[in-house]
């Protein structure tokens, strides 16, 4: 399967790009990008870097505001839903937590701002594997903790829709495993995962279906098993579609 393909499902998803387009001046940072997320599935969302991949989320997410095209969760934008931290939980650019704040209080800011309460901040930090780390300085952790601090964050709200970036990224591998494991539980409940890495053998363990963007447009978008065939493993392929080389940064 190579050259440009897409398999778009038109029934039942819960996050819908259509012809997203971002330009900034004269260049265009993504151009026409266009994919289905579906409840029950863990999606990858892979690109080299540089490649569009946050702009995407953050056009997803209402931090940016798109050129032209719609980014519709539920049906709508973002910003149109009223308690948006309950229907989508987003870990980017890691914790951005206030480094002298202590994880438990950035936790607390977040959860008073939204009218979540109290008893959800200690299930979060469990969840998380945060609870005896809780009353630490931000600036004190490391960078699995600060991610475990933004996965908590996310959620908060009990969403039924996730939108994580690099979420494993600094963890070891038994913290790897654990949110290997909580996202596969947390998709057959019936919600929805939107990943993005860079770590091509771990996102193979995790997701069912992958969406590739390489130079601000989609490549390919479809299941694991579809992205994968011809190729013998996701890292092959992921190298084979984008035209990358073996040491490239991704």
């Amino acid at each position: 399967m190579k050259g440009k393909k897409h398999m778009l499902t038109k029934n039942n998803e819960t996050i819908l790009l259509n012809n997203v387009t971002k330009t900034y001046g004269s260049k265009t940072i993504v151009e026409n990008v266009s994919f289905a997320v579906r409840p029950g599935r863990v999606t990858g969302f892979l690109g080299p870097n540089g490649a569009g991949k946050s702009t995407t989320l953050r056009i997803l997410l209402g931090i940016d505001r798109p050129t032209s095209g719609t980014a519709l969760i539920e049906g709508k934008p973002y910003i149109e839903h009223a308690q948006p931290l309950r229907t989508v939980g987003a870990m980017i650019d890691g914790a951005s937590a206030i480094p002298e704040r202590r994880g438990i209080d950035h936790l607390s800011w977040i959860a008073q701002s939204n009218r979540i309460p109290k008893q959800r901040i200690y299930e979060v930090l469990e969840t998380v594997g945060l609870t005896n780390a809780a009353k630490m300085r931000v600036r004190k952790y490391s960078l699995g903790m600060k991610q475990r601090l933004g996965l908590a964050a996310a959620l908060l709200g009990e969403p039924r829709i996730l939108v994580l970036d690099e979420p494993v990224n600094g963890l070891d591998p038994e913290g790897i495993r654990t949110i290997r494991g909580f996202l596969r539980e947390y998709v057959q409940k019936g919600n929805t995962v939107l990943l993005s890495s860079h770590l091509m053998d771990e996102t193979s363990k995790i997701v069912d279906d992958i969406v590739i963007i390489n130079k601000g447009k989609i490549i390919v978008s479809g299941t694991l098993d579809d992205v994968n065939k011809g190729y013998s493993s996701l890292e092959e392929a992921f190298l084979g579609l984008t035209g990358s080389k073996g040491g490239e940064s991704w």
